[in-house]
């Protein structure tokens, strides 16, 4: 099986468009396009962010060793809305699809803005994450963003970076592209905590300060407890400018 072949293959098995694919690894759709069509190849930088993507070795994209488990490095990205069930049941069910919709949307273009991968929305909640280069600052600028653009007080939104697994989850006839592990549940965990004590609306892990380049400004709130987590977690505010 040539390497084209076994991008595309990695690519579908995981739910990818090839912008999606593109985005998360930093290059133009048309780039993933040649190599899918065997007509390039991608050079050796672009091939180990590959590997890291799809957690599998480069010897598998080569052609020389079995393929991986599907764990990689993200930045996971998730969102809600404070108090949604009491909107909800304000609002009749064409009304609330609308707002979702719109919510939504917004939410959308802000991270495909900075390159980042949607995978689901539930209720209020939305997840998506950022992987490959700089991928801690494209989920903050991508989250900053979402905030300024998106005029929604009680829209809230919490960054963890850590090791996630993608694959496809449910029933065979039903399965569909999802992202899950530590990384994803402190994430909500978190968000929770954010949307009762976080005026700003965004809260980052020391995980995610940890890998940026950039400058933010922040407030650390220490030790935080957040319910189901065995230790106390420092959580960083990050402001928003007007």
């Amino acid at each position: 099986m040539d390497m084209g072949l076994k991008i595309r293959l990695l690519r579908e098995k995981h739910g990818l468009k090839q912008i999606n694919l593109a985005n998360a690894l930093q290059v133009t759709p048309q780039a993933v396009s040649k190599w899918e069509k065997g007509a390039n190849l991608p050079d050796v930088e672009v091939l180990m962010r590959i590997s890291r993507l799809f957690n599998v070795s480069t010897d598998f994209l080569l052609g020389l060793t079995e393929a991986g488990s599907g764990v990689f490095h993200a930045t996971v990205f998730c969102s809600g809305v404070a108090h949604f069930e009491k909107r909800s049941i304000s609002m009749g069910s064409k009304e609330l699809a609308e707002y979702t919709n719109v919510l939504f949307y917004d939410l959308t273009e802000s991270i495909l803005k900075y390159d980042g991968i949607p995978v689901k929305y539930v209720g209020d909640g939305f997840l998506s994450f950022f992987s490959g280069i700089d991928h801690a600052d494209r989920a903050l600028n991508a989250a900053i963003h979402a905030k300024k653009v998106i005029y929604q007080k009680d829209l809230y939104i919490a960054l963890n970076s850590g090791n996630i697994y993608m694959g496809l989850i449910g029933h065979p006839r039903y399965a569909a592209r999802d992202i899950v592990g530590e990384a994803v549940n402190r994430a909500f965990l978190i968000m929770g905590w954010a949307s009762r004590n976080c005026p700003s609306g965004v809260a980052a892990t020391d995980t995610v300060m940890a890998s940026v380049k950039g400058s933010y400004k922040t407030t650390r709130h220490s030790r935080v407890k957040i319910d189901l987590l065995d230790k106390p977690v420092d959580i960083l505010e990050i402001d928003v400018p007007q």
